[in-house]
C-alpha cells in the first residue's frame, strides 16, 4: 500500500519561537547563573565551618571547653553527656556568635550582588560571543534568500574566520552555487545555439514557400496549405526569437548605456498601435523621465513584451495603460515601467506562475509564445531589478511593474 508523502507544516502553524541568539544567550545565562549560585552556597558553607572549626583561636580556653562535673555522692555515678557539651553564656560568647552573624550575612549580601553583576555581564559577554558566532550563518540565510527570490548565481559567500562548522557550511553553499552556476550558464548556451541554428533553415523554408506564392505557381487548391505553412514558420520564427532573447536576458552580458524607459514605453506603444486597433484595444501611455543604465535592446524588449501581453490577453473594448517614472524602493531610488490591462479576471494564486517559461494562463486563446514575461523576468533580474504582478482592481486584468535602480548621473540633473 502507498503512503502519502507527509506534508510539512505550514509556515503559519509552527509555534513562534526565540530566536537562536536569544536562546542560546538565556541558556548561557542560566546556566552561570545556577553554577554561581552553587558555588556561592557552598562559600557560605564553608565560611561557617571554617568560623566553628577555629573558634578556639578567638575564644579563651575556659570559654570553649566545657566545665568538669563535681563527683556526685551516691550509689552509681551519673556519666556528663558529651555530645552536646553546653558552653556557658558569656560576653564573649554573644560577642563571637554577633561577630559570626555578621561576617556570614554580608559574605551571603556581597555574594549575591557580586553573583548579580556577573550573571549580568555573563549574559552580555553570550550576546556578543553568540552574535559574532552566528553572524555568518546570517551571510549564508542572507544569500540563500536572495538567490531564492530570484537573484543571480553569480553571488557567493567567501566566508572568512576559523574553520569550523560555519565556514564548511559556507563553502559548500559556494560549491553548490558554482555547480548550478554550470548548469544554467550550459543551458543557456544550448538554447542560445540550438535556436541560432534554427533560424537558417526557418528562413530557407519561409523563403521557398513565399517565392511560388508571390509568383503564382501554387495550385488553388494548395493555397491554403502554403498559407497555414506559412503561419507556422511565421510562430516558430517569434518563439525562436523569444528564446534567443530569454537566453541573452540570462547570459549578463550586456551593452550598458544610459536608457530612458520612457523613451522604450513611446517606441513600444507606436510598435503594437496596429495590432492593438486589429484587437479592439486601447493603448495609453503615461511617460514620466525614468533614467536607468542597462543594455537598450533588451530594455525596449521589456516594454514591448508588457505591453504586448496586455493587449493580447485582453478583450475587445479593453484599455492597455503603460507607465514610467520614478519611485522610492526598499533598496532606493528606482525607476520603473508598469503595465496594466483590462483582461480576464485571474486568480491570484496563479499569477506567480506567468513568469514562467511557456506558461500562457489559464483563459489563454493561442497567441504568443508563453516567454513574454518569462523573458521580462530574466532581462530585469539581470539588471538588478525586480519585477511583481498582481490582478487588477476586481481580480480583472494584471498589472506588472517593474523596477531598476535609477540612474543619478550629473545627466539627470
Amino acid at each position: 500500500m502507498n503512503r502519502r508523502p507527509t506534508r510539512p507544516p505550514r509556515r503559519g502553524a509552527v509555534p513562534y519561537r526565540l530566536p537562536l541568539r536569544v536562546r542560546l544567550t538565556l541558556v548561557t545565562t542560566a546556566v552561570f547563573g545556577v553554577l554561581g549560585a552553587a558555588l556561592l552556597l557552598l562559600n557560605w558553607l564553608s565560611s561557617r565551618q571554617l568560623i566553628e572549626r577555629n573558634r578556639h583561636l578567638v575564644l579563651p580556653a575556659a570559654v570553649t571547653e566545657p566545665a568538669p562535673l563535681a563527683p556526685v555522692a551516691g550509689p552509681e555515678p551519673v556519666a556528663p553527656d558529651t555530645s552536646q557539651p553546653s558552653l556557658p553564656t558569656t560576653p564573649a560568647v554573644e560577642a563571637f556568635a554577633d561577630f559570626q552573624h555578621r561576617v556570614l550575612s554580608e559574605l551571603l549580601l556581597r555574594s549575591s550582588l557580586l553573583l548579580a553583576v556577573l550573571t549580568g555581564l555573563a549574559a552580555l559577554l553570550a550576546w556578543w560571543a553568540t552574535r559574532r558566532s552566528l553572524h555568518r550563518l546570517t551571510q549564508v540565510t542572507a544569500a540563500a534568500r536572495r538567490i531564492g527570490a530570484g537573484s543571480t548565481l553569480e553571488e557567493r559567500l567567501a566566508l572568512t574566520g576559523p574553520h569550523d562548522e560555519v565556514r564548511e557550511l559556507g563553502d559548500t553553499f559556494d560549491a553548490m552555487l558554482d555547480r548550478l552556476d554550470r548548469s544554467f550558464a550550459a543551458q543557456r548556451h544550448f538554447t542560445a545555439h540550438a535556436s541560432h541554428e534554427l533560424r537558417t533553415p526557418l528562413t530557407v523554408q519561409r523563403a521557398a514557400l513565399e517565392i511560388p506564392l508571390a509568383q503564382g505557381r501554387v495550385p488553388e487548391e494548395l493555397r491554403p496549405a502554403v498559407l497555414r505553412a506559412l503561419e507556422a514558420g511565421a510562430r516558430t520564427e517569434r518563439l525562436i526569437e523569444a528564446l534567443l532573447t530569454l537566453a541573452r536576458g540570462e547570459s549578463e552580458q550586456l551593452a550598458i548605456q544610459p536608457v530612458d524607459l520612457a523613451e522604450t514605453a513611446v517606441e513600444a506603444a507606436r510598435d503594437l498601435s496596429g495590432e492593438a486597433r486589429a484587437a479592439g484595444v486601447r493603448i495609453t501611455v503615461r511617460a514620466e523621465p525614468a533614467p536607468v543604465s542597462g543594455d537598450p535592446s533588451l530594455l525596449r524588449q521589456t516594454a514591448l513584451n508588457l505591453l504586448a501581453n496586455a493587449v493580447r490577453h485582453n478583450h475587445p473594448g479593453g484599455t492597455a495603460t503603460i507607465t514610467t517614472g520614478t519611485a522610492t524602493g526598499a533598496a532606493g531610488p528606482v525607476s520603473f515601467v508598469e503595465v496594466a490591462n483590462t483582461g480576464p479576471v485571474l486568480d491570484p494564486a496563479e499569477v506567480p506562475a506567468l513568469f514562467e517559461p511557456f506558461h500562457r494562463g489559464p483563459q489563454h486563446r493561442g497567441k504568443g509564445s508563453g516567454l513574454g514575461l518569462a523573458v521580462v523576468r530574466a532581462i530585469t533580474l539581470t539588471h538588478h531589478g525586480r519585477v511583481g504582478a498582481v490582478p487588477g482592481p476586481g481580480g480583472g486584468g494584471l498589472t506588472v511593474r517593474v523596477e531598476l535602480p535609477r540612474r543619478t548621473d550629473p545627466e539627470n540633473h
